[in-house]
């Protein structure tokens, strides 16, 4: 009697191609899972978002001037409209440097002192110039600069 098998082993047997069957099956929803959380934003497309922040014909030469710029983000269903203060430096006719107005130090925000001719930070003393560089205090490096865009008088920055 080779190859006769009792109702015991049968049922041992079947029991444990179900249990691998139920672990292929974890084990292929993981797989797909994690898999398509790294590889697919490597096929996202990246949006580049040019916001307009001014006119290049109400900045004075030299001085950093703030400017709120109004971001549009998705939060789920909804859209959430964020505003970020950054400073626009016209440094020629038609060259703008877009600076942002976050300290390096904490993250405090930066404002413009324009007696001083510096942009100062009210938390820990950090000072900068008015291209961004430390002067003076804690910082330790300058404000990040954002890349920007000028088309006709309009001033257009990436965040």
């Amino acid at each position: 009697m080779i190859g006769m098998h009792t109702p015991g082993e049968r049922r041992r047997r079947f029991l444990g191609r179900v249990v691998q069957l139920i672990h292929g099956g974890i084990a292929a929803t993981l797989g797909v899972v994690l898999g398509g959380a790294i590889v697919l934003p490597s096929f996202a497309k990246r949006r580049e978002d040019w916001l307009e922040a001014g006119r290049l014909s109400d900045l004075p030469e030299n001085e950093p001037a703030p400017t709120t710029v109004r971001v549009q983000r998705e939060d789920g269903y909804t859209q959430i409209v964020d505003r970020k203060v950054i400073f626009l430096v016209r440094t020629g006719d038609a060259t703008v440097k877009a600076l942002s107005s976050t300290c390096t130090h904490l993250g405090c925000r930066v404002s413009w002192d324009p007696e001083a001719l510096l942009l100062k930070c009210p938390c820990h003393g950090g000072v900068f110039d008015a291209t961004g560089a430390v002067k003076d205090g804690p910082p330790p490096t300058p404000l990040a600069t954002l890349p920007t865009r000028i088309e006709g008088d309009r001033i257009l920055v990436r965040l």
